[in-house]
């Protein structure tokens, strides 16, 4: 069964957020991941108790973002994980499109996958 990583950030703007994720997505793929997705809040309710701009402890104008990274195996995932942060194209073209210190993110073995992964 596959294996998954999540992400959640906070981010401001849209367009820096779309052209680094479109620069690492290929990168995953090349080192084993089957599918990168990227996600831009426009229906996150903000919530009484918790919800994604209180885990994310968002600001004024930040929006939170949701990713997810599927491969096809833990083992796979975990050799790709060392390939992909030593890649030099992983390397930042200026400043970050999102704050790295309010992101949080795990791995998460597949249980249930109603839908093909590739």
């Amino acid at each position: 069964m596959t294996y998954m990583d999540g992400f959640v950030a906070p981010a401001r703007d849209r367009d820096a957020y779309l052209k680094m994720a479109a620069k690492a997505a290929p990168i995953f793929l090349e080192h084993g991941a089957l599918r990168v997705v990227e996600g831009w809040g426009n229906d996150v309710p903000h919530g009484k108790v918790t919800d994604f701009y209180k885990a994310l402890q968002a600001e004024e104008g930040e929006t939170p973002v949701f990713s997810f990274v599927i491969w096809p195996d833990k083992a796979t995932r975990d050799a790709g994980w060392q390939k992909v942060m030593a890649d030099e194209r992983m390397k930042p073209d200026g400043e970050m499109p999102f704050d790295g210190k309010r992101m949080f993110w795990g791995g998460f073995e597949t249980i249930v996958d109603t839908g093909e992964s590739k």
